[in-house]
């Protein structure tokens, strides 16, 4: 295989029409730039420069390996310029995953304030369940995800968390519900009613947050209804088949026929955190989009 570093010798010598000439460009002593020379020629099995008087001109092996020299030295240019940029976190591809009601309220606003600062960096945004975000990590098909952790609920090895916001539950009655007319509520208060399950899952953190909540109150919910959304879990409620709880990012829509309280003795409350893995946390870009999502939290 021909050498490269043999390549950008012999293309110094043509440019400067000597070896002398290249020696003191490249900063190397005549007797070795013509024994790079050599040996190249050695590799081209071709003489590659031919002498005319004082100096040296390519043959028609030299002017081809000068040309392919030149593209060589600009792809490596341009190697090195997108090397860097993907260092800087200016370039590359970020593979964002996050569940619905995040993706709703902070993934939208932390995206357009990534764009503006790093529109070189394209951004794969998935949606996904809670639970799956860490499987999505440690299989190299993430670079950040949104998910649900309790505050002394370490995140797994290798992977960083931080904090975005706590997310507390509301009750949803429906209209004219006996304890519509309490501004705040006990969980306990609600062990009687039916309930109405809003996109809990089968498993997962928001089930189990709801479930223990409850049982810290005394009682274990009687589910009459699973829905698959928070949406259509308020029309249940807005037709009186019962009532639910739902978190506060996930109360953008709110049924006309419902109303909203707030719930205490427990009050269920979701912490939400962007994570990524350890050795990412050194990729600008990872920062940044952590940083975007957590001022959208703030700001939420």
């Amino acid at each position: 295989m021909l050498d490269v570093r043999r390549m950008q010798v012999l293309r110094a010598v043509v440019t400067s029409g000597s070896i002398t000439a290249a020696a003191t460009n490249l900063g190397y002593t005549p007797s070795a730039i013509s024994q790079q020379v050599a040996s190249l020629e050695k590799q081209a099995g071709l003489p590659l420069l031919e002498r005319v008087g004082r100096g040296v001109r390519p043959t028609a092996a030299g002017r081809l390996l000068t040309e392919h020299a030149a593209r060589v030295a600009e792809q490596l240019a341009e190697a090195e310029s997108a090397l860097t940029a993907l260092r800087q976190g200016c370039a590359g591809i970020l593979r964002v995953r996050y569940f619905a009601t995040a993706g709703a309220a902070l993934v939208p606003p932390a995206v357009a304030q990534f764009r503006a600062e790093r529109s070189g960096v394209e951004l794969d945004l998935k949606l996904t369940e809670p639970t799956d975000p860490f499987e999505e990590l440690a299989a190299g098909r993430a670079d950040v995800a949104i998910t649900v952790l309790e505050p002394d609920e370490p995140a797994p090895e290798g992977v960083v968390a931080r904090h975005l916001l706590a997310d507390p539950f509301f009750a949803v009655l429906p209209r004219g519900h006996a304890l519509s007319r309490k501004r705040v509520i006990d969980l306990g208060e609600l062990a009687e009613e039916p309930w109405i399950f809003a996109d809990f899952g089968a498993t997962g953190p928001c089930k189990d947050l709801v479930v223990n909540a409850c049982a810290g109150a005394g009682f274990a919910p009687k589910v009459v209804v699973e829905s698959d959304d928070y949406a259509t879990a308020q029309g249940f409620v807005a037709a009186g088949l019962g009532v639910t709880i739902i978190p506060r990012l996930g109360l953008g829509y709110a049924h006309p026929g419902v109303v909203l309280r707030k719930v205490r003795n427990p009050e269920p409350v979701r912490h939400i955190h962007v994570v990524y893995r350890e050795e990412a946390a050194s990729n600008p870009a990872v920062v940044a989009l952590a940083e975007a999502l957590e001022k959208a939290a703030r700001a939420s």
